[in-house]
């Protein structure tokens, strides 16, 4: 791991290093709408309405406020 660096200069907004959980659940609640939709229209035998994603959930409210791109990162910053 002494080699391991990122190759770009960009870092997340605060201390959290992932977003991995939050897309989880995101896409989880979100395959669930999707399939009872489905499910909802082939019973009624209407045309399917599917959710918005914002319908789902707001990013806004996960670990990550944004990534935001660091010009002046040295060598050291880019070391994982």
């Amino acid at each position: 791991m002494s080699r391991s660096r990122r190759h770009s200069k960009i870092f997340g907004n605060t201390c959290s290093e992932s977003e991995k959980r939050d897309k989880v659940i995101y896409h989880r609640r979100l395959r669930r709408r999707v399939a009872d939709a489905i499910r909802k229209s082939v019973q009624s035998g209407d045309e399917a309405t599917f959710p918005l994603p914002d319908e789902v959930g707001n990013q806004y409210l996960w670990a990550k406020d944004g990534k935001t791109y660091w010009r002046d990162a040295e060598e050291k910053d880019l070391r994982k």
